[in-house]
Formats: structure tokens, C-alpha cells, sequence
């Protein structure tokens, strides 16, 4: 644990504004992401402010981009620390999560992430440590059910471009297509880039490759399955929540019909979502990915605050952990881990430039 400070965590009641801090990459690959996830918290500002704030707190916030780098997350961390800021949503990728809740634990700094999926983070038991999305190893779970139910019969191949992330999925998969009696035909990582993808189309495709899971970024798995197409090369790609935004279909262009996804229930059909979807596109632009889980992000931290009546965050991190709260992912509270009750991962497909539910098997 690293402790910045032992001293600098009281919120004063005379303060107007309550800082809450937004960890987010605004660089790198992930800046979709992160973007979605910051239009999903400005909006969820906006709406407290409107009818109070946050234990009657006027919500400020303070942006920073970690860049989904373990070690530029632990300096946002620590500089949130410096700055007596307690509450903060973040980060989006689960390295970065991983490495600054060490720093935010030390230092009673409650964080709530709305797209870092990695087990680990909330196996810990850190007791400040939530999110409203779910886990990668129910989303790994499901993506070896759908390999087994729909591609039993096929030459299935596990990719991962050495990122974190996409080697846990990938090995996370492997493990659970396994377990049900399916072994793939082929399991290789590869360096994300032009002419490496080239290369790996060619492997997949002389391999006789049907079914191609990949947990990659969606500009790299959109890059892929376009340059895989380009070759000649047509499999079945199979995609994770990584790839939840309008540059994968951007990149792949024509070749991102039918790529399948699993992906978090669709917020945006839930009724009690309905008014924020329409304001935000009323806004202008779609409502995609992850923008109403950084809404609900901000929103339970609000929620939990305004029934605590409180802006502490061990108060509100007990709230969060004991309580039920009405979000735009419907009525669910958080277990003793963190994670959020809400229902976890189904399967899309794209078509036409947008994703919408699979048709079952």
C-alpha cells in the first residue's frame, strides 16, 4: 500500500463543492472508452447539480488521463490524494484500476469504476473498491458457452495481442472452453500491427480457422477483421466489451457484419434509463458503450452520499456496500466485494455499423 498523506482526509461542511475525481485514458488506444465514460459522468453531474448535489454539495470534477498505464494511474492516484480528493470514478482499464486502488485504499479514497472487468480487482475485498459493470471471468464464462453451443464443430482459434487484458480473456476462455470438453485448434498471441496482422490472417486462414476469438481493442480487432477480409479470409470473429464503440465498425467498415460480442446488458433499453438516453442524444451524438455505466458510475456515489447524508467516502463506500439504490441499471446494490448485482454479460452481433442482441443459436 502506498500512503501519500496520513492526515488530509476531512471534508469541511462549510465547503460549497464536493471534488470528485474521473480517471479516465484521453490518450492511447483506449481514449473511445474513455471518452464514452466521461460524457456518461459530465451528464450524471449535471443532473445531480440540478437537484442538489451530492449531500447538498455542488459536484465539481477533476478529469485526469491515466492513459490505461499502470504507472501514470498510480501518479493520477496519488495526485487525487494530494488534492483531499475522496471519491473518484475510474479507472477504464483494469491495469490502471489494479495499480492506483493500492494507492486509494492507503488513503480512504473511495473509486468506482465503470469498465475495468479484471476479477482480481474486487476479489481483493478492498473495501473501497466498486463497479457497475461485470467481471471478466462471467464474460469469459459466456464466450466459451456461446464457442461451445454454436461452433462445436469448428476449427476454433484463441488470439491475444500480449495486452493484459487480452491475455486474461484469452487464457480465462481457453480455461472454460476446455472445462466443457472443447479443445481449440489453435491458441497464439501476436504483435498488434499491420503487417503482423497480415501475417496471422494468412496463418489462421492455411489452418483452416472457422471461429476467431479475440479480446482485443477495437481499433486493432476492427483493423484485423478488415485486413483478414481483404486476404481473402472471412471466419466467424468472435469480440469482448473492448470492442463496444463505433471505431471497431469504423475500422473493419463492411467487415464488421456479424462479428459476435459480449457485452453488459444494453442499458439503454431499460426504462429507467430512458430519460437520460434521450437527453444525451438530444445532446447530440449516439449513446454507446460505456456512457450510461459512467452514468451510473457518478450515480451511486450520489445516491449513496444523499443516504448517508455525507460526502465522506467511508461513509458512502458502507452505503454502497449495504444498501439499494435506483440507477439507470434499474434497482441493485453491490455485494461484499464491490461488485454490482445488476445482470452481467449477453451476446450481440454488428450489423450495419451498430451492435444490437444475438439471435439465439
Amino acid at each position: 500500500m502506498v500512503a501519500v498523506s496520513a492526515a488530509f482526509f476531512v471534508v469541511s461542511a462549510a465547503r460549497a463543492d464536493v471534488t470528485v475525481g474521473v480517471a479516465v485514458p484521453q490518450s492511447g488506444a483506449y481514449v473511445a472508452v474513455g471518452e464514452q465514460v466521461l460524457r456518461g459522468v459530465r451528464a450524471a453531474v449535471r443532473d445531480a447539480n440540478a437537484k442538489g448535489g451530492l449531500a447538498g454539495q455542488t459536484i465539481q470534477l477533476d478529469v485526469q488521463d491515466d492513459a490505461c498505464d499502470s504507472n501514470k494511474a498510480v501518479a493520477v492516484a496519488k495526485h487525487y490524494a494530494l488534492s483531499e480528493v475522496r471519491l473518484v470514478v475510474g479507472h477504464v482499464c483494469s491495469n490502471a484500476s489494479l495499480a492506483a486502488s493500492e494507492v486509494y485504499a492507503a488513503n480512504g479514497i473511495t473509486m468506482i469504476t465503470a469498465a475495468s472487468v479484471a476479477a482480481k480487482l474486487t476479489d481483493r475485498g478492498l473495501p473501497n473498491v466498486f463497479r457497475v459493470c461485470g467481471r471478466d471471468d462471467d464474460q469469459a464464462k459466456l464466450s466459451a458457452t456461446v464457442l461451445a453451443e454454436r461452433f462445436r464443430d469448428r476449427k476454433i482459434a484463441i488470439l491475444n495481442d500480449q495486452s493484459p487484458g487480452s491475455r486474461a480473456l484469452a487464457a480465462a476462455t481457453k480455461d472454460n472452453l476446455n472445462r466443457i470438453g472443447i479443445n481449440e485448434a489453435l491458441a497464439t498471441a501476436f504483435v498488434a500491427s499491420d503487417a503482423d496482422d497480415a501475417a496471422l490472417a494468412d496463418r489462421l486462414k492455411d489452418a483452416g480457422i472457422a471461429v476467431a476469438y479475440y479480446g482485443g481493442d477495437a481499433l486493432e480487432m476492427g483493423r484485423l477483421v478488415r485486413i483478414s477480409a481483404e486476404r481473402g479470409f472471412r471466419p466467424q470473429w468472435f469480440g469482448t466489451s473492448a470492442i463496444a464503440t463505433q471505431d471497431f465498425a469504423t475500422a473493419a467498415g463492411p467487415a464488421s457484419n456479424g462479428v459476435l460480442m459480449t457485452f453488459y446488458l444494453d442499458p439503454r433499453r431499460k426504462p429507467e434509463a430512458a430519460p437520460v438516453v434521450q437527453a444525451l442524444k438530444a445532446a447530440g451524438g449516439d449513446v454507446e458503450g460505456s456512457t450510461i455505466y459512467g452514468y451510473a458510475a457518478l450515480q451511486a456515489l450520489v445516491e449513496a452520499g444523499n443516504f448517508a447524508r455525507s460526502t465522506d467516502a467511508r461513509r458512502i463506500a458502507a452505503a454502497l456496500h449495504t444498501e439499494r439504490f435506483d440507477l439507470v441499471l434499474g434497482s441493485v446494490g453491490f455485494d461484499g466485494k464491490g461488485d454490482v448485482t445488476a445482470q452481467g454479460y449477453v451476446l450481440y452481433v454488428w450489423k450495419d455499423g451498430t451492435f444490437t442482441y444475438a439471435s439465439p443459436p
